[in-house]
């Protein structure tokens, strides 16, 4: 029996939080590659940060376009250039700070060449096409809730951190610093949001300011995300509840690469398969299948066909087609799942290669997705975040006369 009356909550975290960083520093090691050799790089980089220190490991692969090679003769890669672009991250995000400074802090690089047994069983060859970079199960989803075909609570918690991310990179914040958190909480009548019920926002700070001064800086962001009447009782609206947060980013907490995945994704509202994005070039299933997914499920609800999708997409390592891609628009739909699910096959091909060709994922694209969210995005014109795209609609409207 589904719920039509309840609470329900999602987080999410600025750049300046500690995983962020991580991902931040990952997947623009990621794009580096990938403008060097975007059709046979392969990586999957982690990175760690903690008070003065970054360390980035993995594996990979990458061509030499003449810049000269990624991995010297013993394997392991460019460390020079690995923390040339570990460094210009953190002074993007605004880390001039005494226990975490783009300048002063020590980055150690143990990124080294991919194993040839995953290689052989991803890499197309004679007539065998393409393989999953690993095995999985991902998910994608979409719902009317808003516009972004989002869920709301994840949506407005990434937009309230977005605009203050907005702001303080244009000085207009004085004394907010990189680190932050927000959480809102939502009222559903009949499934459907209609008010906030609290929201907390924690944001890193100056000695200078006062917790009333903090709550003051942050409350216009929150009233400017929520719709006119959503707005929570002034009692619930928490900023900085534990009163001070001047100590913050990795000097007051250890970030790793891949640990904020339902922040990434939906915020709770739907399932998600466990893998992590960031740091993974695209023949990784668990980053663009998932990417897949969503694209998938977005033009299900943009076409009308339901008010709610989930979609799973399931792979085998070294397999090039997809195990099962199962539909489920939880009792929305317009479309029996199993016309819906056939269609989709019919329209996109669903092997690694398909979905990256069709997406156009190998290209220097990743960075910008490091935070407020992989999905709810607004496609860029030179690729990013294709897989928002809602260029299916007319496919699926006219197949099911919707």
């Amino acid at each position: 029996m589904t719920l039509s009356n309840y609470l329900f909550t999602s987080e999410s975290v600025s750049e300046g939080h500690p995983d962020k960083v991580s991902d931040r520093i990952s997947d623009a090691v990621l794009d580096e590659f990938i403008r060097r050799d975007p059709l046979n790089c392969r990586l999957g980089c982690e990175t760690f940060t903690t008070t003065n220190r970054i360390i980035v490991g993995g594996e990979g692969r990458c061509g030499d376009d003449g810049r000269g090679p990624m991995f010297d003769a013993n394997g392991d890669a460019d460390a020079a250039l690995i923390e040339k672009i570990a460094r210009d991250c953190v002074k993007d995000i605004g880390y001039e700070q005494e226990g975490f400074h783009w300048e002063s802090a020590k980055v150690q690089v143990y990124l080294h060449g991919q194993s040839a047994d995953i290689a052989v069983g991803v890499d197309s060859a004679g007539n065998k096409d393409e393989g999953a970079g690993d095995q999985g199960i991902m998910f994608g989803f979409a719902c009317t809730e808003t516009e972004e075909l989002m869920p709301a609570p994840i949506h407005f918690s990434h937009q309230i951190l977005k605009k203050m991310a907005d702001a303080r990179h244009a000085g207009k914040t004085p004394g907010l610093l990189p680190d932050s958190k927000s959480q809102v909480t939502l009222q559903y009548e009949n499934g459907k949001p209609v008010r906030a019920t609290s929201v907390v926002v924690s944001t890193q700070h100056t000695e200078n300011l006062t917790t009333d001064e903090v709550r003051e800086m942050v409350r216009p962001f929150v009233e400017s995300v929520l719709p006119e009447g959503w707005m929570c009782d002034d009692e619930e609206l928490y900023v900085n509840p534990t009163g001070r947060f001047v100590i913050g980013g990795p000097d007051g907490d250890v970030g790793l690469t891949g640990r904020k995945i339902i922040v990434d994704t939906y915020g709770g509202a739907a399932p998600h398969g466990g893998g992590a994005f960031s740091g993974k070039d695209p023949t990784k299933v668990d980053r663009s299948a998932a990417y897949g997914a969503r694209y998938l499920a977005k033009n299900v609800v943009a076409a009308g066909l339901a008010d709610k999708c989930v979609i799973q997409l399931a792979y085998a390592i070294g397999v090039s087609k997809p195990l099962s891609v199962y539909v489920d628009t939880q009792g929305t739909g317009r479309v029996a799942e199993e016309q819906i699910s056939a269609k989709l096959q019919e329209m996109v091909n669903l092997s690694p290669r398909g979905i990256r060709e069709h997406l156009e994922l190998n290209k220097p694209i990743y960075a910008r997705t490091s935070a407020y969210g992989h999905f709810g995005r607004k496609p860029d014109a030179d690729g990013g975040f294709s897989w928002e795209k809602t260029d299916l609609v007319d496919g699926l409207k006219a197949a099911f006369g919707a």
